[in-house]
C-alpha cells in the first residue's frame, strides 16, 4: 500500500482527518468506517446524524494516534487486474470523492477504496483523483503486468490515453502520478464506461463526496 497519503484539493480540518484515517488504513473505506464507528461513543458513527462533530472528530484523532492497523492485502492468483474508477462532485464544483475497485483476472474484487477530494472540486479533477487513487494502490500492493481500467470520463481517456496531457486546470499533480504508475505496468488499455453500465466504483466515490460534505469540524 501507498505509505503516505495522496494528494488533495481544500477540504475542511474534519474531513481532512477523515481522509488521514483512510490513508492509514489503505484507503479501505470499509475498514476505515468500522474503525471510526467503533471509535465513536455511543451507537452514533461516520454518518450517523446524531454523532456530533466534536465526537467525530475526537475518534478521528484517537484513531491516528492509535496507528489504526490496515486490513491484510489479498493475495491474487495471476499478474492481470481489472480498474474501475469513478469520481463525484455534487454541484461541480461542489464536494467530491474518488472511488476504486481492484479486481483480478476473474473479477473477484480485492480492494474498495474511496476518499474524500474537495470540499469545492469539479468532477473532472475527481475522475482523475479516482485514477490516480486505483493505479497507486494497484502498483504498491501487486506487480501488474496488465490492467484494464474501466472509466466513464471522456476527458480523464483523452488526456490520459490519448497522449496530448491534462487539459484540466489544477490536475498536474494527479496526471504526473498517474503517468509514473502506468509506465510502470507494461500493458494498460481503457474500456469506456456508458452511463448505463454497472460501476462498483461509484458508490465508493460517493462515500468520499460525503466525507468532503463535512463542515469544519
Amino acid at each position: 500500500m501507498t505509505d503516505d497519503p495522496l494528494p488533495a484539493e481544500h477540504l475542511s480540518p474534519l474531513a481532512t482527518l477523515a481522509d488521514e484515517v483512510l490513508a492509514e488504513v489503505g484507503y479501505e473505506v470499509a475498514a476505515a468506517a468500522d474503525a471510526i464507528d467503533d471509535a465513536v461513543p455511543g451507537y452514533g458513527g461516520l454518518f450517523d446524524p446524531a454523532t456530533t462533530p466534536a465526537e467525530l472528530r475526537r475518534a478521528l484523532e484517537s484513531l491516528l494516534a492509535s496507528e489504526v492497523t490496515r486490513p491484510p492485502v489479498p493475495e491474487s492468483t495471476s499478474d492481470t487486474f481489472v480498474l474501475y474508477v469513478d469520481g463525484s462532485s455534487r454541484g461541480n464544483p461542489g464536494p467530491a470523492g474518488a472511488g476504486a475497485v481492484i479486481m483480478d483476472a476473474a473479477e473477484d474484487q480485492l480492494a474498495r477504496l474511496g476518499r474524500p477530494v474537495g470540499s469545492r472540486t469539479g468532477n473532472n479533477t475527481a475522475e482523475y483523483v479516482a485514477l490516480q487513487l486505483g493505479l497507486s494502490e494497484l502498483v504498491a500492493r501487486y506487480e501488474p503486468q496488465r490492467v484494464e481500467v474501466r472509466i466513464d470520463s471522456m476527458t480523464v481517456i483523452r488526456d490520459v490515453w490519448g497522449g496530448d496531457g491534462p487539459t484540466e486546470s489544477g490536475v498536474e499533480t494527479y496526471s504526473e502520478a498517474i503517468t509514473a504508475a502506468l509506465s510502470s505496468i507494461p500493458e494498460h488499455q481503457y474500456t469506456h464506461l456508458s452511463d448505463s453500465d454497472p460501476n462498483p466504483a461509484d458508490a465508493l466515490a460517493t462515500v468520499g463526496a460525503d466525507i468532503a460534505a463535512f463542515g469544519p469540524g
